[in-house]
């Protein structure tokens, strides 16, 4: 899996869904259905977008007991998507655990990162609300090497830290990153942004992007200009 965008199709049904997806005629991106999608058009919404030969990240962001996710990676990983992911928040025990549950019989398995910190997550949020008094990228640093020591595949984090990331745990170590904005869109909710060409020379291996492409005038254009940025 090289460099890719990876569309968050973060809508509130399937239909919606499926009528984003249809306007990309002879293109089939890469998406990534997260809670909203999952929790209103449920595990049927995976199995229809794989069968139409998009590649998905599905992004319920597991955080339980070892056991339980062990548990909940296991029924996941019969829907054969691309990349599953969890909070490495919680540990390197429940980490190991997804690991073993996402694996199927044969050894093969969809690739598993770790969320190190929410892009809507800055400093003051870290030690006020979180009591955590460490420097924000220290904690993003040390969260990535607990997901590699686990035997994760690469970690979700900000653009801001992906250099670092792969210093710390390597090339070979995926970043993922969301926080993705064009230089004339807004920043919504989220506080640690660049843009896709500024990820790229980060050196960011995936940029998940949301309202900057499903909300636009033009998404599939919205969609080739961050692949121009980003990969071309």
């Amino acid at each position: 899996m090289g460099k890719d965008v990876i569309i968050a199709c973060d809508f509130s049904s399937a239909e919606e869904t499926l009528t984003f997806l249809d306007r990309f005629t002879g293109r089939k991106p890469f998406v990534k259905i997260g809670m909203e999608l999952f929790y209103s058009a449920g595990p049927e919404i995976v199995r229809e977008i794989k069968k139409r030969g998009h590649r998905i990240f599905l992004d319920l962001k597991l955080h339980d007991i070892p056991n339980t996710v062990k548990k909940s990676m296991a029924a996941l990983s019969s829907l054969d998507v691309d990349i599953c992911n969890l909070h490495a928040a919680g540990g390197t025990a429940m980490m190991k655990a997804a690991l073993e549950g996402l694996t199927r019989p044969d050894g093969t398995r969809p690739l598993l990162i770790a969320v190190t910190q929410l892009t809507s997550i800055d400093q003051r949020t870290l030690e006020e609300e979180l009591h955590i008094r460490e420097p924000l990228a220290d904690v993003v640093m040390d969260y990535a090497r607990n997901a590699a020591s686990a035997g994760l595949d690469g970690v979700v984090c900000s653009p801001l830290e992906a250099g670092k990331v792969h210093e710390a745990c390597g090339n070979g170590f995926l970043t993922v990153t969301p926080g993705i904005r064009f230089a004339d869109s807004s920043s919504d909710d989220q506080k640690r942004i660049m843009t896709p060409a500024q990820a790229r020379t980060e050196g960011c291996d995936y940029i998940v992007v949301g309202r900057v492409i499903t909300a636009a005038e033009d998404p599939v254009a919205a969609y080739e200009r961050c692949c121009a940025e980003f990969i071309d």
